[in-house]
């Protein structure tokens, strides 16, 4: 499995281009697959983004928690699986481009930061990257209450 670690800014083109940052690519092992799969994160304003191989195993586990049989479990997969774009950074530039419809639902208008998130890449509008930073009190106050357990 990879990890990925650091943070990069990249502009956007009107065609919702932007150039997949090297150290990120550098991160996978060489000659592996190089799609990724891009979905709106569920709780905050950001997409994932995930080696096709990440996806495949985390859609699986998500997958082995349900019950088809049971309507709500088929209507949360149909939804689980909507807005869903696999992309590959181009050979030449390095680029890779997501739906205007994706990229709307986070707020980007001109530039992004690529975060690496260990088995995934959170991508932000820049603005809501800084905004959504938490006080480092509050960040101690979380650290501390998960040494409890």
């Amino acid at each position: 499995m990879v990890t990925f670690i650091g943070e990069y800014t990249s502009k956007i083109d009107d065609k919702g281009r932007m150039v997949f940052p090297a150290p990120l690519k550098g991160m996978l092992p060489p000659g592996s697959d190089m799609r990724f799969v891009i979905k709106k994160d569920l709780f905050e304003p950001c997409l994932q983004m995930y080696t096709l191989e990440e996806w495949e195993h985390t859609s699986a586990e998500v997958k082995s928690k349900l019950n088809f049989f049971n309507r709500q479990h088929a209507i949360f997969w149909r939804e689980y699986m909507r807005d869903r774009d696999v992309v590959e950074p181009d050979a030449k530039l390095g680029r890779i481009t997501v739906s205007r419809k994706l990229l709307d639902a986070i707020g980007v208008t001109k530039e992004v930061v690529f975060s690496g998130n260990d088995f995934k890449i959170e991508i932000w509008a820049k603005e809501e990257f800084e905004k959504n930073r938490i006080p480092n009190e509050d960040y101690i106050a979380i650290a501390e209450s998960l040494s409890d357990k």
